[in-house]
C-alpha cells in the first residue's frame, strides 16, 4: 500500500482524505458544524473536512471570547481561485471578533524557489489587493516576513526548539538541504505563533485556515508552541497539575499556589497540584505566571483543512499550466473562454446525457460553482439534481459558469484598484 505524504513545498495530490485521519490525526469537521452559527458555504459543503483543535476556537467565537485567525501565502505565482479560499476562510473569521493576520512568506518563496526579493514584493502586493478586495478589514495585521522583526526575532528564539533531524522526519529534508530552507519552516512557525505575543493580545486560540499539504507545519508548530512553555498545566484525575520545567522558575509555582490558597495544593520539586479548581482558572493564572518570567504561554495552534479544487483539464492544479487555473487577475473574457472548454462529466452524447444523467462528482464546472461562484446550496443542489437527471445539458452548464465566472472577475478587478486606493490604511506601500 502507497504511504500517504504530505509536502508542504512539493506537488502532492491527495487521492484519498479520508486516509488523513487515521494517517495523521485529523479530525473530522462535520460534527463541529451544528454548533457554528451561520457557518460559510466551505463548511456547509465538507470542502472544508478537517480540523485540529478547532473546539477551542469555536468556543471563543461563541463566547466572544479573543482568538485569532492566521494565514499567508508563498508569492511564487499568480493569485488564482486556490488562494481565494484561505483568504475567505480569514476573512469569515475576522467578521466573527477575531483578530486576523496575513503573512507574505517572502523569506519561504525566496529559499525554496528561489524567487527574486523584488518579485517577491510585486507577487505579494498582488495577493494583498485581492485579500482587501474580499472584504479583510484594516483592524487585520498584513505583513513581508522579510520585514517584520516580531516574526523574525521570533523564529530565532524557536529555533532552539527543534533540530535537523525532527526537520528531516517531518519534511523529508536530506543532507543537501540548505540552511535557509530549513529557517524558512522555523519562521513559518513563528508566523503562525506571533499573534499570541504580548504585543498582539497574548496567549489565545489561534486557527491556521490552509490545504491539507500544510499539515507539516501545523504539527511542527504545535510542537514547538508546547516545548516552548516554561509551565504545563494538565488536567489528572481529581486535581490540576502544573509542571516547570527550571529550579530557576519555581518562584512563579509559587506565586499561582498563593492565587489558590483556598483550595488543597502540593508543591513538590518541579510541579504544583491544584485540588477543587477548574482548569480554565488555573491555565489563565499560569500563562499570566508564565509570561511574567519571561515565557510565552503559546496555546498549540488550530488548524482547518479544506479540499484542493480540480484543475480546469481535469487533474491538479498547476501553476506552470495556466489553462488548469483561474487567476483573480487574468482578464474575464479569458477566463470565461477557459470554462467554456473545461473538462466536465458529461456523457458522450446528449441522447446518452438524456438517458443515464451526468456526473457531477467527476465535473469540474460544477465543482468551480460549488466551491466559489454559487452561494445557494439550494441553487447548487438544483443544479445537481438536473445534472444526474440528465435535465441539464455540458453546454448550458459551461454557458452559465462562464458568465458567472465573468462577473465574478470583473467585480473582483474593480475592488483590486478601490484597495490600491486603500493601502495605507493597511500600512502597505504598493509597488
Amino acid at each position: 500500500m502507497q504511504e500517504t505524504k504530505l509536502d508542504p513545498w512539493g506537488s502532492s495530490r491527495i487521492e484519498d482524505y479520508d486516509k488523513l485521519y487515521s494517517a495523521f490525526g485529523i479530525s473530522h469537521f462535520n460534527p463541529l458544524l451544528k454548533r457554528i452559527p451561520s457557518p460559510m458555504r466551505y463548511m456547509r459543503r465538507n470542502i472544508i473536512f478537517g480540523h485540529r483543535d478547532y473546539e477551542g476556537v469555536l468556543d471563543a467565537i461563541l463566547g466572544q471570547k479573543k482568538f485569532a485567525v492566521m494565514s499567508g501565502f508563498m508569492p511564487s505565482g499568480e493569485v488564482h481561485l486556490g488562494h481565494k479560499m484561505v483568504m475567505e476562510e480569514i476573512i469569515w473569521h475576522q467578521e466573527r471578533g477575531g483578530s486576523a493576520h496575513f503573512a507574505v512568506a517572502d523569506m519561504e518563496a525566496h529559499s525554496v524557489r528561489g524567487v527574486s526579493w523584488k518579485d517577491c514584493k510585486k507577487i505579494g502586493d498582488d495577493y494583498i489587493l485581492s485579500l482587501i478586495a474580499l472584504g479583510f478589514k484594516p483592524s487585520g495585521r498584513i505583513y513581508f516576513q522579510s520585514k517584520d522583526s516580531d516574526v523574525k526575532d521570533l523564529a530565532f528564539e524557536l529555533g532552539s526548539e527543534v533540530n535537523f533531524s525532527e526537520m528531516s522526519a517531518i519534511y523529508g529534508l536530506t543532507n543537501e538541504a540548505h540552511v535557509s530552507h530549513m529557517l524558512s519552516a522555523v519562521v513559518q512557525s513563528a508566523d503562525i505563533l506571533a499573534p499570541q505575543l504580548e504585543k498582539f493580545g497574548g496567549p489565545k486560540p489561534v486557527v491556521i485556515p490552509v490545504g491539507a499539504d500544510q499539515d507539516p507545519h501545523i504539527r511542527l508548530t504545535r510542537d514547538i508552541a508546547s516545548r516552548a512553555r516554561k509551565l504545563t498545566v494538565n488536567s489528572r484525575e481529581d486535581h490540576i497539575r502544573i509542571d516547570v520545567k527550571t529550579k530557576d522558575d519555581i518562584d512563579a509555582m509559587k506565586d499561582i499556589e498563593r492565587k489558590f490558597k483556598k483550595n488543597k495544593t502540593g508543591l513538590h520539586e518541579l510541579h504544583l497540584d491544584i485540588y477543587g479548581a477548574k482548569y480554565e482558572e488555573v491555565a489563565e493564572v499560569a500563562d499570566k505566571a508564565e509570561i511574567k518570567i519571561g515565557g510565552y504561554a503559546f496555546t498549540p495552534p488550530s488548524s482547518l483543512y479544506h479540499r484542493f479544487m480540480s484543475g480546469l483539464t481535469g487533474g491538479k492544479m498547476s501553476s506552470s499550466v495556466p489553462e488548469s487555473y483561474i487567476a483573480l487577475t487574468e482578464p474575464p473574457n479569458d477566463a470565461a473562454a477557459k470554462v467554456r472548454k473545461a473538462k466536465t462529466g458529461g456523457r458522450a452524447t446528449a441522447a446518452e446525457q438524456r438517458n443515464l444523467g451526468g456526473v457531477p462528482e467527476e465535473c469540474v464546472v460544477y465543482e468551480l460553482m460549488l466551491f466559489h461562484l454559487i452561494e445557494d446550496d439550494d441553487k447548487i443542489e438544483d443544479i445537481y439534481k438536473e445534472c444526474k437527471g440528465g435535465k441539464r445539458t455540458c453546454d448550458s452548464c459551461k454557458g452559465y459558469a462562464a458568465n458567472l465566472v465573468f462577473q465574478f472577475l470583473k467585480k473582483h478587478q474593480d475592488d483590486r484598484e478601490n484597495a490600491k486606493r486603500r493601502l495605507k490604511e493597511y500600512g502597505i506601500k504598493y509597488e
